[in-house]
């Protein structure tokens, strides 16, 4: 499995901790440093069932600046996901992938479930 986090949010440092306690293996991905690419990210979208809108961190200071809460209902998810492979901090984190699933956030209870 592959875990994409950002080391320093609490969310992730949370989750990486859950894992270990439960003895799940994992690469790590340092978001920042190697964002996923629009591929990734579309392939990762259908894995997960979930609209596009789910893999952005609206509470990030990016995606207020750049006020995407009122351009993404007009962008495809095309168009979404090539936003979000340019910079890994307008991803929502962490994301849990594994080979037939995505898991976009930490809940431990949906992860629990899944795991």
């Amino acid at each position: 499995m592959l875990f994409v986090c950002y080391p320093r949010c609490s969310t992730c440092q949370k989750a990486q901790k859950w894992l270990e306690e439960k003895g799940i293996a994992c690469q790590v991905r340092h978001i920042k440093e190697d964002n996923p690419s629009k591929e990734e990210i579309l392939r990762w979208q259908k894995l997960s069932g979930l609209p596009m809108t789910r893999f952005f961190n609206t509470s990030g200071q990016l995606y207020r600046q750049m006020e995407l809460k009122d351009k993404l209902p007009q962008m495809t998810e095309e168009e979404m996901a090539a936003l979000l492979a340019t910079d890994g901090m307008l991803v929502k984190r962490p994301l849990l992938v594994g080979e037939d699933f995505v898991l976009v956030g930490f809940r431990e209870k949906e992860w629990a479930q899944r795991l």
